[in-house]
């Protein structure tokens, strides 16, 4: 039995693991995803986008079987080195992406991440006399849910569905298109001002960031030869994001 059966459960095996599967997969949770998210921009409320990422995080385990989840790559790394290597990955790009934003944008709207950090509905009496404890809350969180389930649908059930027909490299660009696109509703598309708006420009720059990054996670998944590459990695950029927004935005 080839992969594309072989990569599903026994209850599943009605379906192909294939290019198709992968599409339907990234519409089923993208489109549900972007308008929570959207949602939650206007509203300040992200219970909802934490289910969403919940639910990616199980997909894998419910959707594949033992060596479907071999095959796209949760299993032991092969390079600890790599993978601590991963972690700083992740920090050094989101910091490059706040640098080149804040030269651009400096503190406005256009900045993405200002625009992020909004969301983050603190008192401020409480942030100036507890700044390093939401700073570690919300590291957290942000180490957690969206990058183990975000990696576990994106780098490992989404690339994997087109590995077979397209390889590896060219897997690796559907996922990231889907990861980067997804991701205008956290910025690109902004509610601001009781309204919404589309900044072209700076959502442009948003979207190719994200994209670089897929590719860089993608790096770290092959080098460790693990997901688990993928999501250190993917932690390492929450948390660069989280410090920005903690001690150079608020």
């Amino acid at each position: 039995m080839d992969i594309e059966k072989r990569a599903l459960r026994p209850f599943f095996r009605f379906l192909t693991y294939n290019w198709k599967l992968g599409v339907f997969l990234i519409l089923l949770f993208g489109i549900p995803r972007f308008i929570m998210v959207l949602d939650a921009n206007a509203s300040g409320g992200y219970g909802t986008v934490s289910i969403i990422f919940l639910i990616m995080w199980v997909v894998p385990f419910i959707l594949l079987s033992k060596d479907g989840r071999k095959y796209i790559g949760i299993k032991k790394p092969v390079n600890y080195y790599w993978l601590i290597t991963s972690f700083f990955i992740g920090f050094a790009f989101c910091a490059l992406m706040f640098i080149c934003a804040k030269f651009l944008y400096a503190d406005t709207i256009n900045n993405s991440f200002v625009y992020i950090s909004r969301s983050y509905t603190i008192p401020g009496e409480a942030l100036a006399a507890n700044k390093l404890m939401f700073f570690v809350m919300f590291s957290l969180v942000g180490m957690t849910f969206s990058p183990i389930g975000e990696e576990l649908f994106y780098r490992g059930v989404v690339h994997g569905s087109f590995v077979e027909q397209f390889g590896e490299t060219k897997a690796s660009i559907f996922d990231s298109l889907a990861f980067a696109l997804t991701h205008l509703a956290h910025f690109g598309v902004v509610y601001h001002m009781g309204g919404w708006e589309f900044l072209s420009v700076p959502a442009i720059l948003w979207v190719s960031g994200m994209f670089i990054l897929s590719q860089l996670l993608f790096l770290c998944k092959e080098k460790t030869g693990s997901i688990s590459g993928a999501i250190v990695g993917h932690a390492g950029y929450n948390v660069g994001m989280m410090y920005v927004i903690f001690y150079h935005i608020f």
